[in-house]
């Protein structure tokens, strides 16, 4: 599998960007000039429908030519690094670069606190305990860039029942059709409006049954026909559809924190992410922990010092205050396995979270509609 290096200038945080600048408040990022101009022609409602997990290589596996998000499809973008929702999704809402929000993916080690913790649920990664929203926002706080701006565009949000958020015109549906539903009504307001939609399939229906799987496709065909449909009963209205990651079908999960060797070495148990795992390891131990685990895991694995992605720009341009975050190393899965890091993991048939194209590469979908 091909890696894919973050691309600051073709991401999804440049279609963050684009829309920031859009709704007055430009946060200093690059736009996308195609997506600048599509945004000039003054439609009255622009709505941004982001389909979890929709990336190119899934989409193309189960959506034919001329399935409607293909035919609509003008550019690939990349993802953020890990490609995982925590991590882009919180991107794409606050359009700030990962190293400057740190919510880099579904676990983080919190040194103050001597724990591991999954970001959105607020629990700990290896007991369950629940922690309470307050305990990440007061580590890590964000604010959504739609908040802020043109006053003269208002701004809804259409997400599921467990997003939390800071917006004041929160929708909340339990299936697409509902999502649909919502915007609908958003949009038939008078004034201009500017509607975040976010919907968590395809993902969910690929992990569980994988990318290349009757379920993903019969999933992905629903989707298409319900997105082609809201486009239709929408008027004087930019539809902007994009993907946080995409996905790669799982042949085997490595249950790493079973492994006493090398977990004997580290600081703190593994955490971050399946295809992307960060190790904090014990102070004189690093040759040994890089030599061990590419004796067990190399043929899968990548391993990087997490020192290097920063500097080369994974995580952004730059370096920041949540470097120490990333730990000391990360290993990125290059085959079809994946990590379990803690007893509480899941079994996915699908995932994502690594650095190949499968992952990383996801589409910038553009249907306009000018009455």
């Amino acid at each position: 599998m091909r890696f894919v290096k973050p691309d600051w200038n073709n991401n999804i945080l440049n279609l963050t960007a684009s829309l920031a600048e859009y709704l007055g408040c430009h946060n200093g990022k690059p736009v996308l000039p195609g997506l600048r101009q599509a945004l000039s022609a003054g439609y009255k409602n622009v709505v941004l429908l982001i389909l979890d997990g929709m990336g190119v290589y899934p989409m193309r596996q189960n959506l034919g030519e001329g399935a409607f998000l293909r035919r609509h499809t003008v550019r690939s973008l990349t993802s953020v690094f890990p490609s995982t929702t925590t991590n882009a999704t919180t991107t794409l809402r606050t359009g700030l670069f990962p190293m400057e929000h740190g919510w880099f993916g579904w676990s983080l080690y919190f040194k103050d606190a001597a724990r591991c913790v999954d970001l959105f649920p607020c629990a700990d990664s290896y007991t369950g305990e629940k922690l309470g929203r307050g305990f990440t926002e007061a580590r890590l706080p964000t604010v959504s860039f739609y908040t802020r701006g043109d006053a003269e565009i208002a701004r809804s949000v259409v997400v599921p029942p467990y997003w939390d958020g800071d917006e004041e015109n929160r929708y909340i549906h339990r299936s697409f059709a509902e999502l649909a539903d919502g915007v609908e009504r958003i949009c038939k307001r008078e004034g201009r409006q500017f509607v975040y939609a976010y919907c968590d399939m395809p993902d969910s229906v690929m992990h569980r049954f994988g990318v290349a799987s009757p379920e993903a496709r019969e999933n992905f065909a629903a989707l298409d026909r319900g997105t082609e449909e809201l486009f239709g009963r929408l008027s004087d209205t930019l539809l902007i559809v994009t993907a946080d990651h995409g996905q790669t079908d799982i042949a085997e999960k490595i249950e790493i924190y079973k492994d006493g060797e090398l977990c004997s070495l580290l600081s703190c148990p593994p955490y971050l992410e399946a295809r992307a795992a960060a190790f904090r390891v014990k102070r004189g131990n690093g040759v040994r922990f890089s030599e061990l685990f590419l004796r067990k895991y190399g043929e899968d694995f990548a391993l990087f010092k997490s020192r290097d992605l920063i500097r080369r720009g994974y995580f952004g341009p730059t370096g920041g205050a949540h470097a120490e975050l990333l730990g000391d190393f990360i290993a990125v899965g290059k085959t079809d396995k994946m990590m379990q890091l803690s007893p509480l993991g899941h079994d996915f048939k699908g995932h994502h979270t690594s650095l190949t194209e499968e992952e990383m590469t996801v589409p910038l979908i553009l249907a306009g509609r000018k009455e």
